[in-house]
């Protein structure tokens, strides 16, 4: 089948957004010297922006070449539940209330165990939290994470070295923490019920593969900079003001509502839209909401649903022309230049498929989930909380690859030599 028009100024539009992924840091740095020009330059250098902005680009192409009314149809096809799940769960994971009971949870557990305090909620962050991101969903995951190792692990005390590794293991952790369960990790919501993967099959499969690399990516990342994190003091905490535990209570049964009803959009931003008026209510018990930094996130997976949405021409062959063995390391490598989630949806509407090709797909896309900002859905939003702890405030792509690598490896080994 030859490909149409739109099918290549789309291949076209979605190389270019990759390659602006990797060169924000260069707007920037523009900006500064072309004052005449910085609110451009500005826009353009935020990475939640780019996928978004030749989004935009594309459907003005369809709307040139095929009329009004095929654009409109294909932008109304599109599903657009991910990103507005993402920012639902965003803005609710990052509340002072639900901080406060994670950050609690996470002290208990670390007072009783063997080592320093700083050291131990560090290991528990880059490790217990991204596995249960299987059960409070990744994006969940990846907010309170992020929020939790911003406070006290990103001060300009730390060098880039340590942030850029810590962000790369958190990635890396998130894309396969994930897999303990069918309905948390974006790639494997994509091909669960098609395929019929349950509790039982995931935990057998992905499970315990998953939860052996990410306690071996945290423990060598900790003896790595063992030096660096004994110079880190926690701030202390305020207890001027302590949080009321219904106010803790309300909060977690709208972020367990949203998580129940993640595939139902009405629902759960009819749930979202009582918690903001309940927020209200309770100001003082807040932080300010993360709406703004959510938003990007929603924008920039949008514009990944629409862009990605007209790549399956050049997607799928590849992936089907490969064996188990191709196809795993195809998929990881695949997933650094598109959605992790694009790759599984592709190979759920192929009819056929053996078992082993279908857990190597898979396998393969949470593997390198988090080599850079697009591979997987909730990056984006550990991009959006911690950028401003890094020189001028964005995070060099090439820096996150560099800091995900090594994890990556050791994903690999788990996933596919064990």
């Amino acid at each position: 089948m030859n490909p149409s028009l739109i099918d290549i100024i789309s291949a076209s539009l979605f190389l270019i957004a990759v390659i602006h992924t990797f060169s924000t840091k260069y707007f920037l740095e523009l900006a500064h010297s072309h004052p005449n020009y910085s609110g451009l330059l500005h826009l353009l250098g935020e990475i939640e922006v780019v996928f978004g902005f030749w989004a935009l680009v594309l459907v003005l192409f369809m709307f040139g070449v095929n009329g009004y009314d095929s654009a409109v149809a294909y932008v109304d096809s599109r599903n657009y539940t991910e990103p507005m799940f993402v920012f639902v769960i965003m803005v609710i994971a990052a509340t002072k209330p639900i901080l406060h009971l994670s950050e609690a949870i996470v002290l208990s557990i670390a007072r009783v165990m063997p080592v320093p305090k700083e050291t131990a909620i560090y290991f528990l962050l880059l490790s217990l939290v991204p596995l249960l991101g299987s059960f409070i969903t990744e994006p969940a995951a990846m907010t309170l994470a992020a929020m939790l190792l911003g406070v006290n692990y990103f001060g300009k005390e730390t060098s880039s070295r340590f942030k850029y590794a810590t962000l790369g293991v958190l990635f890396v952790n998130i894309s396969i923490g994930g897999t303990l369960t069918p309905f948390a990790a974006p790639p494997v919501l994509m091909v669960s019920s098609t395929w019929n993967w349950d509790i039982q099959f995931m935990l057998s499969n992905f499970g315990w593969r998953s939860a052996l690399a990410v306690l071996t990516n945290t423990v060598i990342l900790v003896l790595i900079f063992k030096e660096d994190l004994n110079q880190i003091k926690l701030k202390e905490k305020n207890n001027a003001a302590k949080m009321p535990p219904p106010v803790i209570l309300m909060h977690l049964l709208f972020l367990v509502g949203v998580v129940f009803f993640a595939h139902h959009p009405a629902i759960f931003m009819a749930l979202f839209l009582f918690f903001l008026g309940f927020s209200t209510a309770y100001k003082k018990y807040q932080n300010p909401l993360v709406l703004t930094q959510a938003l990007l996130v929603a924008f920039f997976l949008a514009g990944l649903v629409v862009l990605g949405g007209v790549q399956q021409w050049w997607l799928e062959p590849i992936l089907m022309s490969m064996n188990s063995d191709a196809v795993y390391f195809g998929a990881t490598a695949l997933t650094a230049i598109t959605d992790n989630a694009a790759l599984t949806y592709l190979g759920s509407l192929v009819e056929g498929l053996s078992d082993e090709f279908k857990i190597s797909l898979v396998a393969g896309a949470v593997t390198g989930g988090g080599l850079t900002v697009i591979a997987n859905a909730p990056n984006p939003a550990g991009i959006a909380i911690l950028r401003d702890h890094f020189p001028e405030k964005t995070i060099a792509p090439l820096g996150l690859l560099m800091g995900a690598i090594p994890p990556t490896i050791v994903a690999i080994v788990a996933f596919r030599f064990i």
